[in-house]
């Protein structure tokens, strides 16, 4: 892997010869995005995709949890972590119960490729647990070429995740003095495709896609089935990372007990995501870690949108998805 410093050198080059040309738009939180291969990306990493898309390399060991944001990322990053490391830490004393999920399964993008790493690739013990929010597409090409490396991916159902990413985003607008109503943006979001990392649809179908031609290597999982059973996938996830359960295990509860240490609610309560902040040096300010906890429910949309919004956007994911075969439940 080539040094930091060496990464850092080709920022300059690359802003001035690439960035400044990119199309840009505002998310509705006020950061800037940059349309670049193809998504839209938080002009605030784009510099550290590019980084990670030349030097990642990918072990074979590896998993790496994929998402669009506001799917259940946090909640996925604490089941595959304690499915794969249940037996180096027994749950009552999980790792989990004193740190956030997102500094246990660190973000390619947003924390390891940063100018100041928080996580160096060489101090993270094997198998490596990482995650990333980039399209398929934009995969760096290890991930894509390295057959034995895992790749979990977790999608929502539009509706929630517009309503959910909605939230997230507006607890930030104060921060960067922005403001723009629900109807405002949706309109934006539907025409464009225009957040983070989107459009929703190319995220969602080039994981989609990826995964029906190679199970092996791509577990395509649905918010909505985790919350309908997640101890069957907690075991799907046992299974798939190639430790599955004991038959000892299964009698003792270990599938039922991660389900609980993981739920939403013992998350929630917990003293480090009540207090707590998710940082990142590249944003003018730190993100509490209670926002990436809010309601967790299907269908929490109608709450939200108008009729005429809702129906926008329900023929948006028909025009969209249809003849794919990926569908979502939304109520």
């Amino acid at each position: 892997m080539a040094k930091s410093e060496d990464i850092q050198n080709q920022n300059p080059t690359l802003e001035e010869g690439l960035f400044g040309s990119l199309p840009r738009e505002n998310n509705c939180s006020g950061f800037d995005l940059l349309f670049y291969q193809g998504f839209w990306c938080p002009e605030i990493i784009v510099e550290n995709v590019v980084s990670c898309q030349q030097h990642f390399q990918a072990h074979e060991t590896d998993t790496i949890l994929a998402s669009f944001p506001k799917c259940g990322t946090t909640w996925l990053k604490a089941l595959i972590f304690s499915v794969a490391n249940r037996s180096k830490h027994p749950l009552i004393e999980s790792p989990l119960l004193s740190a956030n999920p997102h500094a246990l399964v660190p973000s390619l993008e947003f924390q390891i490729y940063r100018k100041a790493p928080l996580f160096n690739l060489q101090d993270i013990p094997s198998p490596r647990i990482l995650s990333t929010h980039l399209p398929y597409s934009a995969l760096p090409a290890s991930i894509k070429t390295n057959s034995k490396c895992k790749l979990v991916y977790i999608c929502r159902n539009p509706l929630d995740q517009f309503i959910s990413n909605w939230h997230f985003a507006s607890s930030l607008q104060s921060k960067n003095h922005y403001s723009i109503s629900l109807d405002e943006w949706s309109k934006k979001y539907c025409m464009s495709g225009i957040t983070p990392f989107g459009p929703f649809w190319d995220h969602m179908l080039g994981y989609w896609k990826a995964g029906q031609e190679n199970p092996g290597q791509i577990l395509f999982l649905k918010y909505e089935d985790l919350k309908e059973d997640d101890v069957f996938y907690v075991k799907k996830l046992a299974e798939f990372l190639g430790v599955p359960f004991s038959t000892e295990e299964e009698r003792d509860g270990m599938p039922e007990q991660i389900s609980r240490l993981c739920s939403f609610e013992n998350l929630k309560d917990l003293e480090v995501n009540k207090s707590g902040n998710y940082i990142d040096d590249h944003a003018p300010f730190n993100i509490d870690n209670k926002a990436f906890f809010r309601k967790a429910k299907v269908g929490d949309w109608s709450n939200y949108l108008s009729p005429s919004v809702a129906e926008a956007l329900k023929k948006l994911i028909h025009d969209k998805f249809e003849g794919s075969g990926l569908t979502f439940k939304t109520s």
